[in-house]
């Protein structure tokens, strides 16, 4: 990974992305898991509608504080390395993706899915709760820039994306015939989605930069490394 950012002039920038970057980390698991907790009948969908989306609204905006202060200290006064700027415009990005498939998430409680009762409710709690943590596990594992940590949650990572496809591929074929097929089938594939860009944002710890943002890709799809 490249993260000799500075050439001179301190890292007090450099201490403001970073906080922003875990501040949006923050906000997007509580968005996951609030919109999680309305798909599983914890709480009613119109009761957390608001705080998911404004929570959201706060994650677009510390997108754009984050480009901002990379635009000027990489222009104006040169204090980043072109490759950094590069690094971060990117996996900012993941991590704002993440809070819109939490909303595509509600949206489907919203909409009437509501997975309590259903035969693999144990499943899917069991599934929120590890995407949850994976969030919170991809943000500091990019704070840390711990390269062997990162590349075991990539193989975490692609676990969980194997069990969304076979799952998918289940509802697909008729082999899972439980009721709910089209909101369990979608859930599937946001969550799935959410993994996949935390496993970009992973990629930025263990991968150079010519080979970042392909790790949301299925793992047959990507260039091999």
């Amino acid at each position: 990974m490249i993260f000799k950012f500075w050439r001179g002039g301190g890292t007090e920038p450099l201490e403001r992305v970073q906080e922003r970057v875990r501040e949006m980390v923050r906000h997007d698991r509580h968005e996951f898991d609030l919109a999680m907790s309305a798909l599983l009948g914890d709480v009613a969908p119109a009761e957390v509608n608001r705080e998911v989306r404004s929570t959201d609204q706060q994650v677009n905006r510390l997108e754009r504080e984050i480009r901002r202060e990379l635009v000027v200290h990489s222009s104006v006064f040169g204090g980043i390395d072109s490759p950094s700027v590069l690094v971060y415009m990117s996996v900012v990005k993941d991590i704002e993706r993440v809070g819109d498939y939490a909303k595509n998430l509600l949206d489907l409680a919203l909409d009437g899915a509501n997975f309590a009762g259903l035969p693999d409710e144990a499943e899917w709690r069991r599934t929120s709760g590890q995407v949850s943590q994976f969030i919170t596990a991809a943000g500091e594992v990019f704070n840390s820039a711990d390269a062997a940590v990162g590349r075991e949650l990539r193989t975490r990572g692609d676990a969980l994306l194997h069990l969304f496809d076979d799952r998918v591929s289940a509802l697909v074929r008729g082999q899972d015939d439980a009721p709910q097929a089209v909101g369990r089938a979608l859930a599937y594939r946001y969550l799935k989605r959410v993994v996949a860009h935390l496993m970009n944002l992973i990629s930025a710890v263990t991968m150079p930069v010519d080979k970042l943002d392909y790790f949301d890709e299925d793992p047959e799809d990507r260039i091999p490394e």
